[in-house]
């Protein structure tokens, strides 16, 4: 902890500003900041790479319980999780194919991932469908021969803007007749593929997030060969439920980080700020604030581990329902304190001078990621009803 820690003082928080001023000045926005892959050469040499890998033959072999405090410190800034190529979709797409890729595709894909060369995508989200619902993707998949043939229109693409983007790992159905959890399959697609055509950016209220970005992708005729399937014909049902339960446990231990950071800032511009005769210091709605703050953030980083923990003990299935909770509260929590963070830093809170208004965004965002609310509060209460259906017996 303390050596990322560390490092995060040393070199991260003064690249922040390096590193948005290169985006905002530069004539493409989709050029990388060479700072970005100064810190990864730092971070890698001084062993603080792939930490977010439980495998210890490509990461740190840590377990999601003794990450947890390393994604947080990670999550104070929202460049820093590349720095130490702990970065989304990019451990997802990793352990995918750590878990599910044949040595082939292993060799070919993981191996620059893990070294932090190239970067990936997801291609899972449609626009014309209820894409929270995996049985609903229409992207479709139809083996010729020795190739699969794909066509379909995908967005929110994250990190497909990213000119480093190699790999795009695509959903669709292989067999729309087959059982409604046994229809999808994935595939590995090279971005330089024929027919592969990546549309526009996606901005998220305003936030184009350049250089990496979220792009919309179309899919017209491509065609890879059968050794581009992941696992088997009708498992990507299978890998979507295995890839996303770290994810989204991950995305909370970062959130809590930037709900720390925003708690700290806060505090600083309380004790700094006079307004009406005082420190705003001295006002006992902003003295509420910080408390609420300190607290909720404590009960979401408590909430957090011991999902770790049980993802760690039992795996991620036994898990659901903690990684449910953590990641329905932990997002609300962030945006919330975020939110008064922004309004006692008044108009700074909004621009683009404090990291907050860019927090809160991806914080908003994440409530819809990987699932939203409603659909982890539905499978939750679903499990509850469940588990104490029958009457609790006489002791």
């Amino acid at each position: 902890m303390d050596y990322v820690t560390g490092f995060m003082e040393q070199h991260v928080y003064a690249a922040e500003s390096v590193y948005r001023d290169f985006v905002d000045a530069a004539d493409d926005r989709w050029t990388i900041p060479p700072v970005i892959e100064e810190l990864k050469a730092k971070a890698r040499a001084q062993g603080l790479w792939n930490l977010w890998c439980p495998d210890p033959e490509h990461g740190a072999g840590l377990s999601n319980a003794e990450y947890a405090p390393l994604a947080e410190i990670m999550g104070r800034s929202l460049i820093a999780p590349e720095v130490f190529n702990c970065n989304a979709p990019d451990t997802g797409n990793m352990e995918t194919l750590i878990r599910y890729g044949s040595n082939a595709q292993q060799k070919r894909w993981l191996m620059p991932l893990l070294a932090g060369e190239i970067r990936s995508a997801f291609c899972m989200t449609e626009p014309d469908v209820a894409s929270s619902d995996a049985t609903n993707i229409q992207c479709s998949i139809v083996r010729e021969r020795d190739e699969y043939l794909i066509n379909s229109r995908k967005w929110w693409a994250t990190g497909a803007m990213d000119p480093r983007c190699r790999i795009l790992i695509v959903m669709g159905k292989t067999d729309p007749a087959a059982d409604r959890h046994k229809q999808q399959s994935m595939v590995l697609v090279p971005v330089d593929t024929p027919g592969v055509k990546v549309v526009r950016p996606m901005r998220v209220f305003g936030f184009d997030d350049a250089p990496h970005g979220h792009a919309e992708i179309t899919f017209e005729n491509v065609r890879v060969t059968v050794d581009h399937l992941l696992l088997g014909e009708g498992r990507g049902f299978e890998i979507a439920q295995g890839r996303l339960g770290p994810g989204r446990i991950h995305h909370c231990m970062r959130l809590i980080g930037c709900a720390q950071r925003a708690l700290e800032m806060m505090c600083r511009r309380a004790n700094a700020r006079t307004a009406f005769g005082g420190p705003l210091a001295t006002q006992g709605s902003v003295r509420e604030k910080i408390a609420k703050s300190a607290a909720e953030i404590e009960q979401a980083r408590l909430l957090t581990v011991a999902a770790a923990r049980k993802m760690d003990a039992r795996g991620s299935k036994e898990a659901r329902d903690l990684i449910g909770m953590a990641k329905v509260t932990v997002p609300r929590l962030a945006q919330r304190v975020l939110d008064r963070a922004i309004q006692l830093h008044g108009a700074m809170g909004v621009s683009q001078d404090t990291f907050l208004a860019d927090a809160w965004a991806y914080a908003r965002s994440i409530r819809i990621a990987d699932g939203p609310d409603e659909v982890h509060m539905q499978a939750l209460g679903k499990q509850l009803l469940r588990r104490y259906a029958d009457p609790p017996r006489d002791p």
